[in-house]
């Protein structure tokens, strides 16, 4: 029996059967295709149970509904799927590259990737995107044959979706062929990653709006300052039944947003491919990116960035947890760098490597980070205790 066939593919998506292929080749599934394949090796991968545990805004022990590294991963998924079925795109690989987009992340979140590339300014640096590469391509050790997960160039492609030119480099260094080489050459990702990319931005532009309500850091006048926010809330209180509850009100305008920012993204996205009518996968990497918001939606979500950085992101309640955070990643560089023996037995054996340090770092959740930190140092920063 032969693989599942995709849904059906618009000439410019990206085909399984013509995939550029694994790092390491491996037989065809007779049931699943190279990106479906791709998919399941992520969601039973260690760094993906991981995820459930680390920092998108909120650390996880302040609120049981507030979102994770991995909630946010499935929602970015089911939003990148809806598009790519609309345009025709394919489903399996986006599913594939949004739930590992995320692998890299640190503890804490952006926090704990400023503290980290702050101890590594000296040894190259951090950036959780390549980390993610570096993730599914060697730390992941669940076979015999090879270390990582061995996906397909398609897949890793999507997950290095940001690579400064140093890290570029070097990871062209070591593989000339690979995902880095877009990034030398200024060639665009495929359809699919370019799809995530902006998927990522319109999920989290959503849910970070929901969680800032419902923790009461953010509150809607100000939220309305940005006119789209102001016309969706309008909408929704537009319906509401009478006395309807503040929660579902809310709800209502982030389903409103979510809908409006992925039909804009859809409708230009199909505008622009049909005046440029690339005329496969290939073709539509060169040139400008295809997959976009229209002109006016791109701006309104500008401005929600710009509101969202200073009302929640820079909210005195956030700014006093991502310090603790910065300083316990820090404290734990210091620690292991003197102590390597201290990590655990597989890290342990390779020394103080800085690189080596990064890695077991980056690979903590939030709650470990802390109770390693304590277990070292004796102080409990914040949090729950153990």
């Amino acid at each position: 029996m032969s693989a599942a066939a995709p849904h059906a593919l618009a000439p410019w998506a990206s085909h399984p059967a013509r995939s550029r292929g694994r790092r390491f080749p491996e037989p065809a599934d007779p049931e699943r295709n190279e990106h479906q394949r791709d998919r399941d090796r992520v969601v039973h991968s260690t760094a993906f149970r991981r995820l459930v545990y680390k920092t998108q805004v909120f650390v996880n022990h302040e609120g049981d509904l507030f979102r994770t590294r991995l909630t946010h991963s499935l929602e970015v998924a089911q939003i990148a799927r809806s598009a790519a079925r609309s345009l025709g795109l394919n489903e399996d690989l986006v599913e594939a590259i949004a739930l590992a987009h995320d692998l890299g992340h640190t503890p804490f979140g952006h926090a704990g990737q400023d503290a980290l590339h702050e101890c590594m300014a000296a040894h190259g640096g951090f950036e959780h995107n390549p980390q993610s590469l570096r993730v599914v391509d060697r730390l992941e050790q669940r076979y015999f044959a090879f270390d990582g997960l061995n996906l397909s160039f398609e897949t890793r492609e999507g997950i290095l979706k940001h690579c400064a030119r140093r890290h570029a480099e070097r990871l062209l260094a070591r593989e000339p062929d690979g995902p880095a080489r877009r990034f030398i050459e200024g060639t665009q990702p495929s359809l699919e990653a370019q799809l995530v990319n902006l998927c990522d931005e319109i999920a989290y532009g959503a849910h970070d709006i929901d969680d800032g309500l419902r923790s009461g850091l953010l509150e809607m006048p100000a939220l309305r300052e940005v006119a789209l926010v102001a016309q969706v809330h309008d909408e929704a209180l537009a319906v509401a039944p009478p006395g309807a509850r503040p929660a579902r009100v809310r709800s209502e305008t982030v389903r409103r947003l979510l809908a409006a920012l992925l039909a804009d993204l859809i409708g230009s996205t199909r505008t622009a491919l049909a005046e440029a009518e690339p005329a496969d996968a290939d073709a539509a990497r060169r040139g400008a990116p295809l997959v976009r918001f229209g002109e006016t939606m791109r701006r309104e979500t500008v401005e929600l960035k710009r509101l969202l950085f200073r009302s929640l992101y820079r909210h005195p309640d956030v700014v006093h947890k991502t310090t603790l955070a910065r300083r316990d990643v820090g404290e734990l560089f210091a620690f292991y760098s003197e102590r390597p023996s201290e990590m655990s037995a597989e890290f342990a054996a390779a020394g103080a490597q800085p690189r080596v340090v990064a890695d077991y770092i980056a690979g903590m959740t939030d709650r470990f980070a802390l109770r390693e930190h304590h277990r070292l140092s004796g102080e409990r920063l914040f949090g729950p205790g153990p």
